[in-house]
């Protein structure tokens, strides 16, 4: 007999029934068919509130401990991810902080990537260190040979992103794992570029992942959010000192904003990942392009690695320069009208920002980058053609007569 698929039951569900189903908190006939927002710090105790933890999670209490809208989207991203159990911060930073402060302590040691986005950098090089004694040694993680090098006696965490923001390197996590796990150390992985039905580092041996739910599995552009998510003793310090006592909660709004995003996160990652393949190869083939760094380009330097670790789609995150400094970078911009000049990535809507050569951050960027500066492409849900037709007039617009 074959399994009967339970919306009540997210074990019995494929992956697109799961981004529909999972986490709704619905109950009774007469109630809403998904959960609604509830607006609310303080919930009803029980009739004898002497049975209850004032410290529990598990039960709406105080929102700070936890809501209805967090423990649903909880739920929901623990059965996307294939995780154990997930707690939701405030944002894609609050988790990362949310991470090392629970994993580290005075005197730990950490292998990081050289390559990630900026407040990562600021935390484990300048924050931590100066209020923690954390130490910090920031080595190129797609190469598992330089991360073992760089561990030491005291090393607790290797951290990476699956795709560093923002030059789209490439991370071998199943080989970063085997080199933790060997020297008694955990693996974190940031995959906000690699949400579920792309990539779930877990499978691969990571012992925890951290998204911004900013981007892609919101995927609306209009709430801010984080999750850390992991085996269940791993969750449990996080959720108990990094949410309930530091605080860094959720709103219910903004829960329930990423829980509604999340429904259409399959069917986006689709038209994401095909269109982000159309245009790297658009920009690959012409010469007015200097470099075009994206994982689904056998041009790639880790190619291979993307290849096995990314089979459903290599993200849809495109890093390239045009021919020309800064300024030639910028007028590119410019002539774009589909296309919106702007920060954060993973939304609905094509967004391109432009990191400049002037950065301190950018000496570990490959030579053009670093001369040209950087060109950060999201590519979003739009018509193909549209994209592609807006790329190629933005390049004859700055480059007239080439």
């Amino acid at each position: 007999m074959s399994l009967h698929p339970d919306r009540h039951d997210p074990a019995t569900l494929g992956e697109s029934s799961r981004a529909v189903h999972a986490g709704n908190i619905a109950s009774t006939a007469g109630d809403p068919i998904r959960t609604p927002i509830v607006m609310a710090n303080s919930y009803a105790l029980p009739e004898d509130p002497t049975t209850i933890s004032w410290s529990g999670t598990d039960t709406p209490l105080y929102t700070r401990n936890s809501g209805t809208n967090q423990l649903g989207l909880q739920r929901k991203l623990a059965s996307l991810e294939h995780a154990e159990d997930a707690v939701v911060l405030a944002s894609g930073v609050a988790a990362l902080h949310a991470l090392f402060f629970t994993t580290l302590s005075s005197g730990d040691h950490v292998v990081a990537t050289d390559i990630g986005y900026v407040a990562l950098r600021r935390l484990l090089e300048e924050l931590l260190p100066r209020k923690y004694g954390v130490t910090a040694t920031f080595v190129d993680t797609s190469d598992p040979s330089a991360v073992e090098a760089a561990i030491r006696p005291e090393t607790r965490l290797i951290h990476t992103e699956a795709i560093a923001n923002p030059t789209t390197r490439v991370a071998d996590i199943a080989a970063l794992a085997q080199v933790a796990h060997r020297h008694g150390a955990l693996l974190s992985v940031d995959s906000t570029f690699t949400p579920p039905g792309w990539y779930r580092p877990l499978e691969d041996g990571a012992d925890l992942v951290v998204h911004s739910l900013t981007k892609y599995i919101n995927g609306h552009g209009d709430a801010l959010g984080g999750a850390v998510l992991g085996r269940a003793e791993l969750i449990a310090p996080v959720r108990a000192d990094a949410m309930v006592d530091v605080g860094g909660i959720i709103s219910p709004f903004n829960a329930w904003l990423i829980m509604r995003g999340s429904v259409t996160l399959p069917l986006r990652l689709r038209q994401h990942a095909a269109n982000a393949q159309a245009l790297a190869e658009r920009l690959e083939s012409d010469p007015r392009v200097a470099l075009v760094h994206y994982p689904g380009l056998a041009s790639h330097p880790q190619y291979e690695a993307a290849t096995r670790q990314f089979p459903a789609g290599a993200g849809a995150v495109i890093a390239f320069s045009v021919q020309g400094g800064p300024e030639v970078q910028n007028r590119f911009v410019s002539n774009l009208r589909l296309i919106t000049s702007a920060v954060s990535l993973g939304h609905d809507e094509s967004l391109i920002a432009q990191v400049s050569p002037d950065e301190p951050h950018v000496v570990n960027f490959p030579r053009v980058f670093q001369d040209n500066g950087l060109l950060r492409l999201s590519v979003g849900i739009e018509d193909t053609d549209d994209l592609l037709a807006d790329v190629g007039a933005a390049l004859d617009q700055t480059f007239p007569g080439a």
